[in-house]
């Protein structure tokens, strides 16, 4: 393929949005360098070198993109040709409704597909210059930006980073489940096969062990942070699992030990009190994380009463829980609608680092800067998607200014979607608006990306 453009693109940071827009911009014909800063610089979660490794968990949540917004961003995705969903949907592993992958096999076939890539060239070492003489260059560091990088984006930006600290859960092996004790089932058999609906593993708790459990969670002895560190909130979405239980004796059954859907075969198919659930980390299905269960633990804590869960007694851990902090910038204040920097416009962000949560959304904002961009340079103006999309709606929490609330990180959600306009004086019942907003969704998304950016309608054949 030769180049549309001589001008180089520098991509900082190849995980799932540096990656996919890398991919993005090759395809349409523009030169670029991907610069990753591993393995000469490491980062305190990523264990190799390898592009796009997820080190939270292994799944991309809900495929329903008729009745969940995540569904619908996969969806635009899709439809977009994009390089991660097609290599996780390649890779995926049972998940009941879910889209979960094997991460070594997703970060394995990504990193082939990119060096592989004749307009991709990569760059291994750590970027600190963000100098406009650098031309065009894209931002996607993620949660884990280095120091360096991070205090010179703090000078550029004239404005405070925010941060916040990201847990991760525990994985085990399967083959130390006591299977007198556990099942599998996914919450309420969802599924389209036998392996959909069997996809989640099951650990019962009667309301005694249950109780027990929580005390030992707030009791056991945390992970003691910095000084610096000590003033960084949570994100509210990946609470530590001992934060949670400190809420209230009955949080963790209202949340990821919820035992609705669920029936223990081995107590004549009665609802347990609570439920741990896992679910396969891997396509053989030989490791199996364990939902919900994000954790500051110490290491030793987390072995002695994670192992007093119903079928987990004997169990060994292929990786025990973390944290680590998360760094982003303020996008509404000093990002343009392109997703550039307000005073430095060649300086793009992409990914997590913008604000937005989640594996799909950081891919899907790579996507977009890469279409922004495509589009500047191609000298035509510049063209948002449409607020009733699920990458629309997700772009616009962004840029939206609200001064009473403090800007925080965002997973998509049907909140964040512009309403549907109720017929006469009903309203829709539940399940019938997300159909209807997803509906729209495909429609708009259709009307605004064909004759802008699909492969085909422009005339260029995309390399695979």
């Amino acid at each position: 393929m030769l180049p549309m453009n001589n001008s180089t693109i520098k991509i900082v940071g190849a995980g799932l949005a540096g990656c996919e827009a890398a991919w993005q911009l090759a395809n349409r014909g523009f030169k670029v360098t991907l610069c990753e800063m591993r393995p000469e610089k490491p980062t305190a979660v990523h264990k190799t070198e390898k592009f796009c490794e997820l080190v939270c968990s292994n799944s991309f949540r809900s495929n329903d993109d008729e009745k969940n917004a995540v569904g619908q961003l996969k969806w635009e995705l899709r439809s977009a040709q994009s390089l991660i969903m097609q290599t996780a949907d390649n890779n995926s592993v049972p998940a009941g409704g879910a889209l979960a992958i094997d991460r070594t096999e997703f970060s394995d076939k990504i990193t082939k597909k990119i060096y592989s890539h004749p307009l991709i060239e990569v760059s291994h070492g750590e970027v600190c210059d963000l100098s406009p003489e650098n031309g065009t260059t894209i931002i996607a560091t993620g949660p884990l930006t280095s120091d360096a990088l991070a205090h010179k984006l703090k000078a550029i930006t004239k404005s405070e980073n925010l941060a916040f600290f990201d847990a991760i859960a525990p994985i085990i092996y399967l083959e130390d489940v006591d299977m007198t004790k556990a099942w599998f089932q996914s919450r309420y058999d969802k599924g389209e096969n036998s392996l959909e609906k069997t996809a989640y593993l099951n650990c019962p708790m009667t309301e005694e062990e249950y109780e027990d459990f929580v005390a030992a969670l707030i009791s056991a002895p945390k992970i003691e942070f910095k000084e610096w560190e000590k003033e960084t909130p949570y994100f509210q979405a990946c609470l530590p699992i001992e934060i949670m239980a400190e809420r209230g004796s009955e949080t963790l059954r209202f949340g990821p030990m919820k035992p609705v859907g669920l029936r223990n075969p081995h107590a004549q198919y009665s609802r347990p009190h609570a439920v741990v659930q896992l679910r396969p980390d891997n396509k053989a299905q030989t490791l199996y994380n364990m939902v919900g269960f994000q954790t500051k633990m110490k290491h030793s804590a987390q072995i002695e009463i994670f192992q007093k869960i119903p079928g987990l007694q004997q169990v060994k851990f292929a990786r025990l829980g973390g944290i680590h902090r998360n760094t982003f910038i303020n996008s509404p204040e000093i990002l343009q609608p392109d997703l550039s920097l307000k005073e430095h416009p060649l300086v793009y962000f992409a990914g997590q680092i913008t604000g937005v949560e989640g594996y799909v959304e950081s891919t899907a904002i790579g996507l977009l800067v890469a279409l922004f961009i495509s589009e500047k340079i191609a000298g035509r103006s510049h063209s948002s998607p449409p607020l009733t999309t699920a990458l629309g709606s997700l772009h616009n929490y962004l840029l939206f200014k609200n001064k009473k609330v403090l800007f925080q990180p965002m997973n998509i959600n049907f909140g964040l979607f512009e309403d549907i306009a109720p017929v006469g004086n009903q309203k829709l019942k539940k399940d019938d608006r997300k159909m209807a907003l997803t509906n729209r969704a495909k429609k708009d998304w259709n009307e605004w990306f064909n004759p802008r950016f699909n492969f085909k309608s422009i005339g260029i054949k995309m390399s695979v």
